[in-house]
């Protein structure tokens, strides 16, 4: 049901302006009586066939032992809460309260070793830089450094691939053997099983480029700066590949999910949700 005219029109407001199988009328809201509004009421099927929503949720894998009607109901509830997931349109918004710190056991690194060239690259490989670089800035991951600021440290990228697809990851090898680890413990991935052993059903979910939604703490951000062909950028979320980033996202997810984790409905290993 739409009502054409303004925010202002309540349901109840609506509701006690029709009468049953009404279907366009012309009605009046408030006590302004001159002032009319067309009314148009349309009825959206719930009806979904199986394979259109499969369609629409195909990178999903589903067990081959559901039934039509358990694929179709499991469909049906994604789609109805497909707010709460992330399509990829639209910027990441982090994670707020865990920014990340990165704390350096030299006070001045040596710029040797932190302040390198990029590598060399081929056509093939700019091309990738080219695309990723542009996805980073557009999701506001990194951002460009100016040719007015101190750069002591640049990091070159790297492309790799894996089943067809590419991704960009700064050579931080050299920072993370300066940079002081984080002692929380990763979960066994033997004790996430014991806890599913008497599970029927199993889900399983991640999140969405996970690291990235940990921002990190401005001052800490020229020691991820990333240097192509392109020029310098610095991440302002948490990059791949730091050392002390499993430990850290871990803590985090303990942390927001506590309640459910000792309720025993959900096991959390880094950016994996199993439920």
């Amino acid at each position: 049901m739409k009502c054409r005219c303004h925010s202002s029109c309540t349901p109840d407001e609506i509701a006690n302006t029709l009468q049953d199988n009404s279907k366009n009328r012309h009605i009046t809201v408030g006590t302004n009586k001159e002032k009319k509004f067309s009314l148009n009421i349309y009825h959206i099927s719930t009806h979904y066939p199986l394979e259109e929503l499969l369609n629409e949720f195909k990178e999903g894998q589903f067990s081959t032992n559901l039934t039509s009607n358990q694929k179709l109901s499991l469909l049906k509830m994604l789609r109805k809460n497909i707010p709460e997931f992330s399509i990829g349109e639209e910027p990441l918004r982090k994670i707020r309260d865990h920014d990340i710190e990165l704390y350096l056991d030299v006070n001045r690194p040596h710029q040797l070793m932190l302040r390198r060239p990029p590598y060399p690259e081929s056509l093939e490989t700019r091309k990738e830089i080219e695309k990723h670089i542009r996805e980073l800035l557009d999701m506001d991951f990194i951002r460009r450094i100016g040719h007015n600021y101190i750069v002591e440290i640049t990091n070159p990228v790297l492309i790799t691939w894996h089943d067809g697809k590419s991704r960009l990851f700064g050579d931080l090898r050299a920072l993370n053997y300066y940079t002081k680890a984080n002692r929380y413990p990763i979960p066994r991935i033997s004790h996430a099983l014991e806890k599913l052993e008497k599970a029927k059903y199993i889900t399983k979910m991640d999140f969405m480029k996970g690291f990235h939604l940990i921002g990190v703490q401005p001052n800490y951000m020229r020691l991820l700066r990333i240097i192509c062909h392109m020029g310098i950028y610095e991440y302002t979320r948490m990059a791949f590949d730091i050392k002390k980033e499993p430990s850290h996202f871990q803590r985090m997810v303990d942390t927001i999910s506590q309640e459910e984790i000792l309720e025993g409905w959900m096991v959390l290993y880094i950016d994996e949700i199993i439920i």
